[in-house]
Order: C-alpha cells, then sequence, then structure tokens
C-alpha cells in the first residue's frame, strides 16, 4: 500500500474533503465568514487565503494519499494569517509558534499512524523553517469531525495543554523536543509513506 504526503496547494486543492474546501472558518474573522457564506463566495475565499499564505509565507498544509487516494489533510501557518484563532478564549497563539489550524484523516484510514506521521512531517518542514513550536486549540467534547481537533488526539501526538479551558484548551509542542527523534521520523516516513515526492525548495523568511 503505498502512502505519501503532498504538498497542499492550489492544484490539489479539489482532494480535501467537499466540505473543508469551502470551509472558512478559521480563513475568515466570523462576521466576513459568515458573509462569505451567505454570498455563496466562501469557495474562492479558501482559494484566495491559500494563495496568499503561500506566496507570501510559504507551505501550509500537506494532502494524505494512499494508492493515490487522497484519504486526509492537515493545514498550518503563523496565527497572523488565522483571523479565527482571536476569537478563541485562550489566545493568543504564543509569537515563537506556528498554529496547527486544522487535521482530518478519513474513516476507514484512521487508528493506521497517518495522524502521527502527519503531525511530525509538519514538525520536520517547521523546524527547517526555523521556528519553535506548534500550537492548536483543541476540542475537549469533540464528538464528529469539525473544524476543531480533538484535544485526545492533540495530547496523543506529543501536545502539552498551555492554557486550560472546560472547552478549548490551547496545545503546545516543542519542535526542540522532536530533534532527539528526528532519525525516527526519517525512518517512520520511509516506512509508512514510501518514497515521498520531493519538496520544493523553501524560501528564506
Amino acid at each position: 500500500m503505498g502512502r505519501r504526503l503532498v504538498p497542499l496547494t492550489l492544484d490539489n486543492l479539489q482532494d480535501l474533503p467537499k466540505r473543508c474546501r469551502s470551509c472558512v472558518f478559521w480563513e475568515l474573522d466570523p462576521v466576513s465568514g459568515e458573509a462569505a457564506i451567505k454570498a455563496g463566495t466562501s469557495a474562492l475565499e479558501k482559494e484566495s487565503w491559500i494563495s496568499a499564505v503561500l506566496l507570501d509565507w510559504g507551505s501550509c498544509g500537506r494532502v494524505v494519499y494512499v494508492d493515490d487516494v487522497p484519504v486526509g489533510f492537515v493545514l498550518y501557518a503563523p496565527p497572523a494569517y488565522v483571523p479565527r484563532s482571536s476569537a478563541f478564549p485562550t489566545s493568543p497563539v504564543s509569537p515563537d509558534a506556528v498554529q496547527l489550524i486544522t487535521a482530518f484523516i478519513m474513516p476507514g484510514y484512521q487508528g493506521q499512524g497517518l495522524g502521527r506521521v502527519m503531525v511530525q512531517t509538519v514538525a520536520k518542514d517547521l523546524l527547517r523553517r526555523g521556528f519553535k513550536a506548534i500550537e492548536a486549540f483543541g476540542d475537549a467534547r469533540w464528538k464528529e469531525p469539525a473544524c476543531l481537533m480533538p484535544a485526545d488526539y492533540l495530547l496523543a501526538v506529543g501536545f502539552k495543554t498551555v492554557r486550560q479551558h472546560p472547552k478549548h484548551p490551547r496545545l503546545r509542542l516543542e519542535l526542540r523536543s522532536t530533534l532527539s527523534w528526528k532519525e525516527d521520523v526519517e525512518l517512520a516516513l520511509d516506512r509508512l509513506l514510501g518514497a515521498v515526492q520531493k519538496e520544493p525548495a523553501l524560501r528564506p523568511l
């Protein structure tokens, strides 16, 4: 079974789950997001956001494929690019961190380690780019797929709670702690993903 992670671009945006392709929960502030939904322009706003982040900051997501079938994705960016993050009671995201915005693995492919590999791949990317940590807002009452990731999932892949909240805790993964298992990540990627598509050289910050 061939598995690979590919950088998210406008060319493979259509490989995200349908509801996620036009979701602008994170990409716009609450008022603008509601207006885009009412106007039917949320899909265009999503494309515009991804294009702007790619041009201004660089790679901001990965799509997971198993035997060339898209089965999941992860999205991340500095909090300055994520207007919705300021609306959370446990905000702001720390200035030295990139926000893990959301991640999803299709039913039937969960429980195979893909979620952990996604997070490790993001960590590896951000380490190369000089960042110190990843932070995320978790859902402590998660029941079904939504725009927030389950807090339990984040804890399971190595995050620690930095600001408690009964519903939306903020969690953090120190990237320097991943240095000790960097070689393990390389081996895991080779074993779980097979031939990983080479990524373009990253622009200096």
